[in-house]
């Protein structure tokens, strides 16, 4: 399966004061993932979610966690797609500092479009579900 790469560099305020990464911020990494792609795979989706007319919003995420990071680590988010089912996506990421595996998180999104009254279900954007098959 194919595996959409982006590196991050740990900061030292990603850290806490025992020195190594906190969390959250893991999480926090992999929106910034899911964003890198949308931008060079989807640019229109960022459009529509900018303009108001598509929400992604997140349903469930979890973070299993193997070695501690620290700063100024260099670490590879690898994200693969598990499953699109609707108008929901879900996704797997892998965590790596030079090629060994420090943590493992997923994340599962739904696309919605706001209403007067809340959010509704909407399809996938062609553009998005073109850019998932490649990853698929």
């Amino acid at each position: 399966m194919r595996a959409y790469r982006h590196v991050h560099t740990v900061t030292f305020d990603e850290t806490n004061l025992v020195g190594n990464v906190y969390f959250a911020h893991y999480l926090h990494w992999q929106g910034h993932c899911r964003e890198h792609f949308l931008a060079e795979h989807a640019p229109g989706v960022l459009k529509s979610l900018a303009d108001g007319t598509l929400a992604l919003v997140t349903l469930g995420c979890d973070m299993t966690y193997y070695e501690e990071c620290f700063a100024l680590d260099e670490i590879e988010v690898l994200m693969t797609l598990s499953a699109v089912s609707g108008n929901r996506i879900s996704m797997d990421f892998d965590f790596r500092r030079g090629g060994v595996q420090v943590a493992r998180g997923s994340q599962a999104i739904a696309c919605m479009r706001r209403t007067p009254t809340g959010v509704a279900p909407v399809p996938l954007p062609a553009e998005l579900a073109t850019a998932l098959n490649a990853f698929a």
